[in-house]
């Protein structure tokens, strides 16, 4: 049986599962800490966090940068890993503000370098720079986060050991836009967190006949 494409995987999911509305935030920077914060933990942590977050800045940049750290540590507590993910936040919105959080500018100062100049940053991963170059740069990137790993090892696919081993394996379509890529990781994300933690698998039988290999 021949692997399913990322192309038919895409399409798949849609049909069956539908637009996912993803990212869950009304701003930029809301969706900036969120890609932060949830790091190594659960999306109800981050999410304790972010609300502790928005009573105390509104998620305005100033706010946020003029936060000191240890009441930036205290407020997000509940992600986990707050002393690195307090500085990852630091480094993240000092650099933002050079450039007055003009998204479209720095898009245009760093060009085809920008994931290179996240990488750079403190707290920055493969993960998160690629979160950020699609939700907010509005970039086409590949997110092989962990479930999305788990999917593609089912289908058949090699190199799922890691994050960029996957991604260098895995090509989007050629005809993928922001959106498209912004709906795949989410429709991926969400459809991982149902079948992987078995509490609704009997939903997805649609995929069934291309699970070549097991885990």
């Amino acid at each position: 049986m021949s692997m399913m494409t990322t192309e038919q995987l895409y399409k798949a999911l849609l049909k069956h599962m539908g637009p996912q509305g993803w990212w869950p935030a009304d701003t930029r920077e809301e969706m900036i800490l969120g890609a932060i914060l949830v790091q190594n933990t659960n999306w109800n942590n981050a999410a304790l966090s972010l609300r502790r977050l928005k009573e105390a800045t509104h998620f305005e940049p100033q706010n946020i940068l003029n936060l000191p750290i240890e009441e930036l540590k205290i407020l997000i507590r509940s992600s986990g890993f707050y002393n690195n993910k307090s500085k990852a936040i630091s480094t993240l919105f000092n650099w933002l503000n050079q450039y007055q959080f003009d998204y479209c500018k720095i898009n245009e100062v760093y060009g085809e370098h920008l994931r290179n100049e996240l990488l750079k940053l403190h707290g920055i991963g493969s993960e998160t720079a690629d979160v950020l170059l699609v939700y907010i740069f509005e970039r086409v990137e590949f997110i092989p986060d962990h479930y999305t790993r788990r999917l593609y090892k089912k289908l058949g696919y090699a190199n799922t050991e890691n994050y960029d081993k996957l991604k260098r394996y895995v090509e989007l379509p050629s005809n993928f836009t922001n959106q498209d890529a912004n709906e795949f990781h989410a429709l991926l994300d969400n459809f991982g967190k149902n079948y992987f933690n078995g509490s609704i698998e009997q939903r997805y039988h649609f995929l069934d006949q291309y699970f070549t290999k097991m885990d």
